[in-house]
């Protein structure tokens, strides 16, 4: 166990994860393009509340490079309210009969709520997107049932409460456990693990310096054998080291995404798709890191 462990440390390379109809190839670096369909997202709340503004956005991003697209209804920004199953129901589900069709790369479902995991992958989401980690029991045995890719992430408590008290050993060294945890737990309740993706969670229940700490660590995640995802963009914890608004976060943005990347994430989820793709080819292709490129780097 130890020697695998190290070995997926040392690892710059992952193994495919098997969608419906296709598969999550990490020869290179994935980027998810982020839509939020809800009026108080901290970045773009309200701005894709309407069908045709979403469904708009959503090819947009496939346009812009993006090799996997992440639809939400329900905002999980820090002090956040829950919403009503009707309301996040109505907010997503007919923008993923319209757009589902219509494109080649995987919707992944960004909820807590197992009804709307399950309405979903029926249309033909193919991935879950869970940040309370499948901590639900009913989420759990949905998604088991399902069969489909599922994305755990790290959070303290929920967005009501994250911010609230936060306190660790060794966070880094916290997360891991509580990953290895999760994923133990997930495999006993019937789920893959090569369908399981790890996410810190980032800006979920940590401080500025827990946010550095973790993409400077980064790569200690890579022990668990798992793709890794992560998501900085827009987020606080850029605006107080920079002393700037979400509005003009980009830079700060791109270069957490670049230090995600050379530190070992195989996915980042991100508003700017347009940018953080030509980042990453950048960075793929100067440090070797995928092997699949389309070109020679030599």
């Amino acid at each position: 166990m130890i020697l695998a462990a190290l070995r997926n440390y040392r690892s710059s390379s992952t193994k495919p994860i098997k969608l419906s109809n296709q598969s999550l190839n990490f020869e290179k670096t994935l980027v998810m393009g982020i839509l939020n369909v809800t009026p108080d997202s901290f970045f773009d709340g309200g701005v894709y509340l309407s069908k045709e503004s979403a469904v708009k956005r959503v090819f947009q991003m496939v346009d812009e490079g993006a090799d996997i697209i992440d639809i939400g209804g329900e905002s999980t920004r820090p002090f956040s309210t829950p919403v009503p199953e009707t309301v996040e129901r109505e907010r997503v589900i007919p923008i993923l009969e319209e757009v589902i069709p219509s494109i080649d790369i995987p919707i992944s479902i960004d909820t807590r709520k197992p009804s709307i995991a399950r309405e979903a992958v029926e249309i033909g989401a193919q991935i879950v997107n869970d940040v309370s980690g499948l901590r639900d029991r009913e989420m759990m045995r949905t998604v088991s049932e399902l069969d489909v890719p599922v994305i755990i992430m790290h959070m303290l408590g929920d967005p009501q409460t994250m911010q609230l008290n936060i306190a660790y050993e060794d966070v880094v060294g916290d997360i891991l456990m509580f990953l290895a945890g999760r994923i133990r737990e997930a495999e006993e309740n019937g789920i893959d693990r090569d369908k399981i993706i790890i996410d810190p969670g980032i800006g979920f229940g940590k401080e500025v310096h827990h946010n550095l700490d973790i993409l400077r660590r980064l790569r200690e995640f890579r022990c668990l054998g798992r793709p890794l995802l992560v998501g900085t963009s827009r987020k606080t914890f850029i605006g107080k080291v920079l002393d700037l608004p979400k509005e003009e976060r980009l830079e700060g943005s791109l270069a957490s995404a670049a230090v995600s990347v050379i530190n070992g994430a195989d996915i980042v989820r991100v508003h700017d798709v347009k940018e953080t793709v030509r980042v990453c080819k950048l960075i793929d292709a100067i440090y070797g890191i995928r092997k699949n490129l389309g070109f020679s780097v030599r």
